[in-house]
């Protein structure tokens, strides 16, 4: 059994009809937690270790690393069978729009800090850390990968179908 597939058994119906008719965005959506996951275990290990004077170096070398993670996962599993692109337009569109999609998963939070000044001195800590965690990790990590996911199928991966896997031995 695939983990596709595995994470669709634990789907109750009918919610479950419903993801498997949308596979790519289950597969997108599990890339985007595992490359979270690099993305968070690298920060944190060199922040800890070797770049501990330097979290921004440490965060800039995590984002590249979970990028480049993402380009390979999203190629070659999520958006298998969609393409349209020489290989180095597709791997820079991927990048550019990776970028782009930064700037969108950080305006919840420069919002929230800087237009709606949800900040220490003006509020508690407890509601800076609320809504810092609130607006960057919920309501910035759906924005942009509602972003990614419109921006990949788009411009990325445009044609469907055009990268269909052969099973072996067969036609």
């Amino acid at each position: 059994m695939s983990v596709v597939e595995s994470v669709l058994a634990l789907i109750p119906q009918p919610y479950r009809g419903v993801a498997i008719r949308h596979r790519e965005l289950v597969k997108f959506a599990l890339v985007g937690g595992t490359t979270w996951m690099i993305d968070t275990a690298v920060f944190l290990l060199l922040k800890s270790t070797v770049l501990e004077p330097k979290p921004i170096t440490a965060k800039v070398l995590a984002v590249l690393i979970a990028t480049i993670v993402s380009y390979v996962l999203n190629r070659e599993w999520s958006f298998r069978t969609r393409g349209g692109r020489e290989r180095h337009h597709e791997a820079a569109l991927f990048f550019l729009i990776s970028g782009i999609g930064v700037a969108v998963y950080t305006a919840p939070l420069a919002i929230s800090r800087y237009v709606l000044d949800l900040k220490v001195p003006g509020v508690s800590l407890v509601t800076q850390e609320v809504a810092d965690f609130i607006s960057g990790q919920i309501l910035g990590v759906l924005a942009g990968m509602a972003f990614r996911w419109w921006a990949f199928r788009r411009f990325v991966f445009p044609d469907e179908d055009v990268r269909r896997q052969v099973p072996v031995g067969g036609p």
